[in-house]
């Protein structure tokens, strides 16, 4: 961020930016440095922040004087536009997977979500924040009377000289509509099974999977986990000239060559149940479903599996077994269900520690033995200029349920969810807290970070 847009920030916390250089940043504040400002600061700039604290009266003489001094005088920014492009681009630097705008009394907030978590940026005002609105509503195609209703769409801008695409969804609210961007096609990580973060028995189980025949693979978790890496992961290993593969996706997220991806479109009638059936004449040999969200699309991906075919597909649940019990409350019957289902993968992606500054605290955490035999070292985020509040990117934890004979007998049979964990278990399986306490053993993450992402296991 360079100087002019520094000062523009600091205008908006009635502060002085009195020098940017290489390595740090001096700031002139009233009184104490507001929280809000400090927050904004460390978001936009790894460089050492210096602040003092002035008094009024030399403040007002200061800014007398500022014309002749050697900092240039610019003018607030104040278009949508300005606004706008210094969002997402601002978005895109810090690696942020979402832009939340939304109405909060007589201002209306930004935040970004940045590894999982949501950061707060300097407010918009009410007026400024409407245009931003309607521009983003252009942009997306949407309609800009409409504020009553939810909408969706999609656009494409241009950004540090690349093409970045972003999904935008509209919500009516409480003091105005909401807005939700999504950035697409922003894959940091190399699409390669071994890239993932599985254990060894884990990824060899997933590959066994994926190199079967037919069969249907389910990846399973809640939004912004990481499926769709997984996926796509599974089907860079699969794209070979030798074989056909078909998509179809909402939206496609992340363009691959060798694949034939359809993005559906319910305004058109293009529907995932419509798409997969015209699919299946198309001669394929894998298909992938982007979601599985109701029993048709359920029935229609099953089927296709028990017929030749290997399909992948995502459900939202939250763990492997509550897959199975998923599928059955979407009317599919048990027994199609045992004969189709080859493999879940059950994943979160929780926040990974800065190599850099994490600091290992003398004492230990100890868990019951029945969750996890060994004390956990306690790692500390302290935070410095190469991440962000101690943490940069995120580890994934996977848990995988491979279904062999016992357990397909016990689908079918109607067994518990409860008895079916137990069995897998029994079998080796690594539950997803029982691969953060891994995690947590090797410095990639903290025991407070997983508990924030998973909860405490039974037996807490």
């Amino acid at each position: 961020m360079n100087s002019e847009q520094l000062m523009l920030l600091c205008q908006r916390h009635h502060a002085l930016l009195l020098s940017n250089n290489d390595e740090m940043v001096s700031i002139a504040v009233l009184d104490t440095p507001a929280s809000q400002m400090m927050e904004a600061l460390r978001f936009v700039t790894q460089k050492r922040i210096d602040i003092e604290c002035w008094t009024k009266e030399r403040m007002e003489k200061y800014q007398q004087t500022s014309s002749q001094a050697h900092l240039p005088i610019t003018t607030p920014v104040s278009s949508a536009v300005d606004i706008l492009n210094r969002t997402l681009q601002l978005a895109l630097s810090q690696r942020a997977s979402d832009i939340h705008i939304e109405p909060a009394g007589e201002s209306w907030q930004i935040r970004l979500r940045i590894d999982g978590v949501l950061y707060p940026q300097p407010p918009l005002t009410a007026a400024l924040a409407t245009t931003l609105i309607a521009r983003l509503k252009v942009l997306g195609e949407l309609d800009i009377a409409e504020r009553r209703l939810p909408q969706d769409g999609q656009f494409t801008v241009e950004l540090t000289g690349s093409a970045v695409s972003f999904r935008i969804a509209t919500l009516p609210c409480r003091g105005g509509e909401k807005i939700v961007l999504r950035l697409l096609h922003q894959v940091q990580q190399a699409l390669e099974l071994g890239a993932l973060g599985m254990t060894d028995s884990q990824r060899m189980l997933f590959a066994e999977a994926l190199y079967q025949p037919q069969g249907l693979l389910l990846v399973t978790g809640p939004t912004g986990s990481g499926k769709t890496v997984t996926l796509y992961s599974a089907l860079q290993a699969l794209n070979a000239q030798d074989v056909n593969i078909c998509s179809v996706e909402d939206p496609v997220e992340i363009p691959l060559a060798g694949l034939n991806q359809t993005q559906i479109n319910p305004r058109a009638g293009l529907t995932f149940q419509s798409v997969l059936r015209a699919l299946l004449r198309q001669d394929p040999d894998i298909i992938m479903v982007g979601e599985i969200r109701d029993g048709e699309t359920a029935e229609i991906a099953i089927n296709a599996a028990q017929t030749g075919h290997l399909v992948l597909s995502t459900l939202h649940t939250n763990s492997t077994t509550e897959t199975l019990i998923r599928l059955q409350q979407m009317g599919v019957a048990r027994w199609m269900v045992s004969s189709a289902l080859t493999l879940v993968v059950a994943q979160r992606l929780v926040r990974r520690l800065c190599i850099h500054c994490r600091k290992e605290g003398e004492m230990k955490a100890k868990l019951p033995k029945t969750v996890w035999p060994r004390e956990l070292p306690h790692w500390q985020p302290v935070g410095c200029d190469r991440c962000y509040h101690g943490f940069y990117g995120r580890v994934a934890l996977f848990e995988v349920l491979s279904v062999n004979s016992d357990i397909r007998q016990a689908i079918a049979s109607g067994t518990s969810i409860e008895e079916i964990d137990l069995t897998a278990r029994g079998t080796g399986m690594t539950t997803l807290f029982e691969h953060g306490c891994m995690a947590v053993e090797q410095g990639h993450t903290t025991l407070k970070e997983i508990v924030r992402v998973l909860g405490l296991p039974d037996g807490c």
